[in-house]
Parts: C-alpha cells; sequence; structure tokens
C-alpha cells in the first residue's frame, strides 16, 4: 500500500473518531440539558434539547456512510476493521441516548405545566450523575483506547440498576400517599427507565471499546444490581 493511500486511509479512520467526538459531546449536552429542564421545570430548555436530536441522528448516518465505503475501499482488516465497526456500534448507541435524552425532554414539558412535588426528582439526579459519569468516561475510553476505563463503565451498571429500584420504590411511595401524584410520578417513572437505558447503552460502548483494544469479547451476562425491574411491573401484552 503506497504512502498516499496509508495516508488518505489514516485521514479516513481519523474522521470516524472525530464525528464519534462530535456526536458524544451532542450526547452529554442533551443529558445534560434534559435533566436540568426536569429540575428546573424549565420547558424551553427541554424544547432547545428535542431539537437538537436531529444533528445527532445525521452524524449517525454519516459514519454509517463513510464507514461502508472505507470498508468497500479498503478491505481492512484486524484491528483497522474493528476500529470501523467500533464506529458503527458506538454511532448507534450514541444516536439512542440521545433518544432517551429527547425522551426525558419530552416529559419534562409536560411536568414543567404541573411543577409539583420537586422532592420527588431527587432520586432522578443521583440517576442522572451516575449516567453522565459513565457516558463521559466511556468517551474518554473510547479516545484513549483505555480497555481498563472501560471495564469500569462496565462495572458501573449495576450501580444504576439499584439506584432505579430506589427512585421506583420512591416514587410508588409518593402516589400512595397521594393520588394527585400520580400523573406527575407517572412521568418520572418513564424518566428513570429511560435514564437507566442510557447507563445500558453507556455498558454497550464500554463493551464495544474492550472489542476494539483487544479483540475479543466482555462476558454476556453484566453484573446486576436490582432485585426487580420496571418492566416486572407492566401488564402482559
Amino acid at each position: 500500500m503506497s504512502e498516499h493511500i496509508v495516508t488518505a486511509y489514516d485521514a479516513e479512520l481519523d474522521l470516524l473518531g472525530r464525528k464519534i467526538a462530535e456526536m458524544g459531546g451532542i450526547a452529554e449536552k442533551m443529558l445534560s440539558d434534559a435533566m436540568d429542564a426536569l429540575v428546573d421545570f424549565d420547558a424551553d430548555l427541554a424544547r432547545q434539547t428535542v431539537a437538537a436530536d436531529p444533528r445527532l441522528d445525521h452524524l449517525q448516518r454519516e459514519i454509517e456512510q463513510s464507514a461502508i465505503q472505507t470498508i468497500a475501499r479498503r478491505q481492512p482488516m484486524a484491528v483497522d476493521l474493528r476500529d470501523i465497526i467500533a464506529a458503527i456500534r458506538i454511532s448507534a448507541d450514541l444516536e439512542r441516548i440521545g433518544d432517551l435524552a429527547k425522551n426525558i425532554a419530552k416529559r419534562a414539558i409536560v411536568v414543567a405545566a404541573e411543577a409539583r412535588l420537586p422532592r420527588a426528582i431527587i432520586g432522578l439526579k443521583s440517576m442522572h450523575e451516575n449516567a453522565a459519569l459513565s457516558l463521559k468516561d466511556v468517551l474518554d475510553a473510547y479516545a484513549q483506547r483505555d480497555v481498563e476505563r472501560a471495564r469500569a463503565v462496565w462495572l458501573r451498571d449495576a450501580e444504576l440498576d439499584a439506584l432505579e429500584d430506589s427512585v421506583f420504590r420512591d416514587l410508588l411511595t409518593f402516589m400512595m400517599e397521594d393520588p394527585r401524584n400520580i400523573s406527575f410520578c407517572t412521568h418520572l417513572l418513564f424518566c428513570s427507565k429511560n435514564i437507566e437505558r442510557i447507563g445500558d447503552h453507556a455498558t454497550n460502548i464500554a463493551e464495544t471499546v474492550y472489542y476494539l483494544v483487544t479483540g475479543e469479547e466482555l462476558p454476556v451476562e453484566r453484573p446486576k444490581g436490582r432485585s426487580y425491574s420496571f418492566e416486572q411491573t407492566q401488564p402482559p401484552t
């Protein structure tokens, strides 16, 4: 492979990395803004968060197209191929994180009209801090190809599961104390599930980083910190 081709190939891989970094920055801001909107009952900030989502979707499509074109042109092998596959997988997870943050923002618009029971949101703030830290750390792990940092994020998923359980119990208590809290707390239940799912996607990225660097997969079964899940409370379909 000539020096010119190698240089062009490296530039293509670098571009994928930069676009992943841009997606990560947007996803982090969307999550932060969505939670701020929820905590502060700020409908305007929530709408701005929803409006940011199309850019994330556009970047994800660009990464997929660029990755497919690079595979077709270069026919990469070993770590180079893993680099491209990782970009595709991570971009998909970041796009989903943006969707989940958008969902929180949409709930924030609804609850802003009620501005009821602010103490009910305290548990969600703890969940957000955990999920936001995982997202930041896993993006750093990808940028630095840091296997140990990625593994730490993977292990932290159990903490977020346990926090979700705690929030679930607290919100049920608030609803039983006063039926007027039911609508408000139901929206918060869905927000807590969205935050937990964001943690799952951060964990997916951690698994991808581990695969990218080592060529091996982490165990299929993740550590779990929950005794039950929100899905278990749903009626059968």
